[in-house]
């Protein structure tokens, strides 16, 4: 059994209520209250969802469960303008001071998943025991962190959008700068490259 392990009064709590709201218990739920605990800690945000909640923003790489932990832990949402899905695929996130710069990267080990054993060896089933192994395990055997320099353009933060204009193509509305220029013309994403959907005729 592992000497060193993973002890924090507000993990329980904070698990509760992810749990809570994503639906289900899984590793990917205690690995995402994990790594927002961590990722917090980095940038120096005590209280996000008070005193904090408007002074960093957050980029997930992944769509998976972890994403709703950090959502839950962090208080950052796609709505609110304070959560960026970049769709890489990958178990991470990125925290970013949006007064000072300072921004952290934070990483899943993929080496994690078979030190679980190591923890947890009296559990057989490997996804119960990864489960109960992440819940233990210190952040450096179950993390990698990186100091990073993170661009976030003026139309990306929180606030007001600061431009409202009307495709020339279709005729929607497009905020916060997402709109292009093809041929002196204005069009929303879709008309210039191409949508994810298709008007159906008639």
């Amino acid at each position: 059994m592992a000497t060193e392990t993973f002890q924090d009064p507000a993990f329980p709590a904070l698990l509760e209520e992810s749990v809570r709201i994503h639906g289900h218990l899984c590793p990917g739920q205690v690995l995402g209250v994990r790594l927002a605990m961590l990722g917090l800690r980095l940038i120096g945000v005590a209280d996000p969802k008070g005193a904090d909640r408007k002074s960093f923003v957050v980029v997930v790489e992944i769509d998976r469960c972890a994403t709703d932990a950090i959502q839950s832990v962090t208080g950052c949402s796609l709505g609110k303008r304070s959560l960026r899905w970049m769709d890489y695929g990958v178990m991470a996130a990125t925290f970013v001071r949006t007064d000072t710069g300072a921004a952290w990267r934070v990483v899943a080990r993929e080496e994690a998943r078979d030190l679980a054993a190591r923890y947890c060896p009296e559990i057989d089933d490997k996804y119960c025991r990864q489960l109960e192994a992440y819940k233990r395990m210190p952040d450096a055997e179950l993390f990698r962190v990186q100091e990073v320099e993170v661009t976030l353009p003026e139309c990306d933060l929180p606030g007001r959008p600061l431009r409202r204009v009307q495709c020339a193509g279709c005729g929607d509305y497009v905020q916060d700068c997402r709109d292009v220029a093809v041929d002196g013309r204005v069009l929303c994403r879709a008309c210039a490259h191409g949508g994810y959907y298709r008007v159906k005729a008639g």
